[in-house]
């Protein structure tokens, strides 16, 4: 569905004639409780069988809909499978907002709470909007079902949607993916019961796969091929979703508009029944991004008719459509043979099956789990609290030239706050939000600490007029420091607009080079942004002392920003992507899904893993007001791998195996990876005057290999966040799993073990790095070896 239908509706005030929240409950009739799919002490897939096996053809096929019309002479209720909780519970169909519940906690945009590299933070995120979802459901004003989280990587910096994604690294994207799905699915605190087939909320890992282009020089989503190697496909696109059905256990993922290398996703069943479902052994539901199947129908004509178009997608593994495509035209579909209602019935049984598992068929939802929660379970204090936590702990610190951050609010008394995001509210939730408990402009937050003269300097983001920038430039010299916020929105990118370049909009750049010039005090750069931006413009202007980059911020953004900048919080985030050169945008096209350099073609590469050319900031990057130093206390020396049993390596008539040379590549289906498993254990020192929070980044470099191309030049395997008070020492332990992460993909998309000297990095371009060499070998024995180095 188009953006703009989508806003026309919410704001019109049709939103709630659509809204299909259930006005009844299933199983609460006395004609029906006593049937088997009501019979809560049977398994869901028997209650499923049950349920499925009494409905007409006529009756399931407008059950395999978002807008599920219920079955009345069954007491099954209409549902709206269509909510959304992309960082907060969101406006959509299923959502509703009233005097009851006015509003919902509204995180930061995705992005810049990645941007904390803080897994615990991601996973109780995700627990509190699942906490508010349910009692907005209990209220009847939301659903169960929510289409959330978007895990698909931040390849391009142009993309509008990237603001949606937890960046550019496929590792932390997925670590992301898990645990915010944990978050939303799991009962009981912290995981208690994070084995039970029970579901708190549904959640929806999407777009599969490798969308990421949405309208871009027009090229459109629902129109674009997406030409992507095996390579590029096993360890880019695919990653986030394998995690977050193997690990997350998400009960949905939802296939998008895009077609790769020529087939629609939604009609591809090697990669929907194929890899989700037989591979990955999905327990739930896939879905269509909304109206994919009449997208490729309609649209770009890749099926003749819509029976086949229906065919195809139920075939390939699709079990619901969000739109009505499904229902208008399976019935037909069936009739004429083209798919059996025996496909149909699969597809409904995997609906259902999630429903089950909600307890939506188990009553009245006040008897239940959960159903005692209501409206002051949402905006509760200490929900907000933790949306204000998220947005300081994403916050960047790109720069800050001699210490010059934070300011001292007894010294500096009075302070000019510039430009168009400087009051900004709607503007920090971002996307997909819905009515937030409250806002925090930067405004607000910087005028709790000292006198405050405001001037906008732009009438909006795209600045298009100069009229307001001499106000905005006399005002700086007659206070002792100035902020000048600045940055995009989503009239610059967004759902259906992608960026055409990297630079600030219109004439912002013009109103930070004048307002920096006229100022007599420091000048401190803030700038709100789901991407990157060429700033390097500020690089010579010595009265511009500062960077934060603050992403879109949510609710409490302002109060964040303030805090960071008067140094009531020590700011530790971490960039989630490279920072390029305006020129970047002329040398790749958006279109290009390759991620590896190609010098014959001048290509320089995507991402922090194979981009060959100057940025501004890399991946990682990020500042604090303290100095935090690491060293490397545990870590192998050497890994002997084993191979399985089978292999033929072993040569005739021996009982040891032949060694392999460094460079050699080794499948990983040969090596027997069961409890292939180290820990690093690093140990982190405050050696600065402020209490703060450091995130360990631990990269891995492969060896080189003639046997492998398009190794990337390094590759996240690990991170963890840590609170360290000054002068003391924190230890942090993370896992390494052998054969997942220090495993390559070859150019037929099979991962490798490549044998010889691997490489660890501790920390980014902006710590001062430990380097730690270890050694890979096949084991001569059948058991594997790893061997440690300990600094003492």
């Amino acid at each position: 569905m188009s953006k703009n239908l989508r806003y026309f509706l919410f704001f019109s005030g049709f939103l709630l004639s659509f809204s299909n929240v259930s006005h009844q409950y299933a199983c609460t009739n006395e004609t029906v409780i006593s049937l088997p799919f009501c019979n809560t002490s049977l398994s869901h897939r028997d209650r499923v069988t049950d349920l499925v096996a009494r409905l007409t053809l006529q009756e399931k096929v407008h059950q395999l809909v978002n807008k599920a019309t219920g079955v009345s002479r069954l007491n099954v209720p209409a549902y709206q499978w269509w909510n959304e909780a992309l960082h907060g519970v969101g406006k959509c169909w299923g959502v509703s907002f009233n005097s009851t519940v006015p509003g919902a906690t509204s995180f930061p945009a995705v992005i810049l709470s990645a941007a904390s590299f803080n897994s615990t933070l991601w996973y109780e995120m995700g627990s509190v909007v699942s906490t508010e979802a349910r009692a907005m459901y209990n209220l009847r004003l939301a659903g169960l079902t929510y289409w959330s989280p978007n895990v698909n990587v931040f390849r391009d910096p142009r993309w509008g949607r990237g603001q949606e994604t937890a960046g550019e690294d496929p590792f932390v994207v997925s670590k992301y993916g898990v645990n915010y799905v944990r978050g939303l699915q799991e009962i009981g605190a912290n995981g208690e019961n994070v084995t039970s087939n029970a579901l708190k909320v549904s959640s929806c890992c999407k777009h599969y796969t490798a969308y990421d282009v949405d309208n871009w020089k027009g090229a459109h989503r629902y129109y674009f091929d997406a030409k992507v190697t095996l390579q590029d496909m096993e360890d880019t696109y695919q990653p986030p979703f394998k995690s977050c059905v193997i690990e997350g256990h998400v009960s949905s993922v939802m296939c998008s508009y895009n077609m790769v290398n020529g087939i629609p996703t939604c009609a591809n069943a090697d990669l929907l029944k194929g890899i989700i479902r037989d591979q990955w052994g999905l327990d739930g539901y896939i879905v269509s991004d909304c109206d994919s199947v009449k997208v490729y129908n309609n649209l770009t004509h890749y099926t003749a008719t819509p029976e086949d178009a229906v065919a195809l997608a139920l075939k390939a593994g699709l079990d619901m459509n969000c739109g009505d495509f499904l229902s208008n035209f399976t019935e037909n579909t069936v009739k004429q043979g083209k798919v059996s209602e025996i496909v149909v019935d699969q597809a409904l049984a995997n609906n259902y099956a999630v429903l089950m598992r909600l307890g939506f068929f188990n009553g009245d939802p006040a008897n239940l789990p959960f159903g005692k929660l209501g409206a002051t379970d949402v905006c509760s204090k200490d929900h907000q609290n933790l949306a204000l936590e998220a947005a300081k702990q994403g916050i960047v610190l790109l720069h800050n030239h001699n210490g010059s951050l934070p300011l001292n609010p007894k010294t500096t008394k009075t302070l000019a706050v510039i430009g168009p995001n400087a009051n900004a509210t709607e503007v920090m939730i971002s996307n997909y939000a819905g009515i937030p408990c409250k806002y925090i402009s930067p405004l607000q937050g910087l005028q709790k600490y000292v006198a405050v003269t405001y001037e906008q300097g732009c009438a909006n983001v795209s600045c298009s007029s100069g009229s307001l920038i001499e106000n905005a430039a006399n005002a700086a010299p007659k206070s002792d420091a100035v902020v000048i916020l600045m940055g995009l929105d989503q009239s610059v990118e967004a759902e259906e607009l992608d960026r055409v370049n990297l630079t600030l909009p219109g004439l912002q750049e013009k109103l930070v080079m004048d307002v920096a010039n006229s100022a007599c005090g420091p000048v401190v750069l803030v700038i709100m942004s789901g991407g990157p931006i060429d700033v390097s413009f500020v690089k010579n202007v010595s009265k511009l002392v500062a960077i934060l980059w603050v992403g879109y911020p949510g609710q409490s953004g302002g109060e964040a920003i303030a805090q960071v900048i008067f140094g009531d919080y020590n700011p530790g985030g971490r960039s989630p992507f490279t920072w390029y050169p305006k020129e970047y945008v002329d040398q790749v096209p958006m279109t290009d899904m390759n991620m590896r350099a190609n010098t014959t073609k001048n290509f320089p590469g995507r991402t922090y893993r194979f981009y060959t050319g100057p940025t501004l900031y890399n991946f990682g990057h990020g500042l604090s007001y303290s100095t935090f130093s690491s060293i490397v206390k545990s870590a192998p020396s050497k890994i002997q791998i084993p191979l399985q049993k089978s292999q033929s390596i072993l040569a005739p008539n021996t009982t040891y195996l032949s060694e392999f040379s460094s460079g050699e590549a080794i499948d990983i289906s040969k090596v027997n990876c069961q409890a292939l498993q180290f820990d690093i254990e690093v140990v982190v020192k405050n050696r600065g005057q402020r209490n703060g929070s450091h995130v360990v980044l631990i990269f891995w470099v492969p060896p080189s290999s003639e046997k492998v191309v398009g190794l990337p030049k390094r590759q996240l395997i690990g991170f963890e966040r840590v609170e360290v008070v000054t002068g003391k020492k924190e230890s942090v332990k993370i896992k390494v799993d052998v054969c997942k992460d220090l495993s390559v993909a070859d150019a037929e998309g099979k991962r490798k073990m490549i044998l010889g000297k691997h490489t660890l990095l501790i920390g980014s371009s902006s710590d001062k790095q430990v380097r730690h060499n270890f050694y890979v070998k096949v084991s001569k024995c059948e058991g594997g070896q790893i061997s440690y180095f300990s600094n003492t």
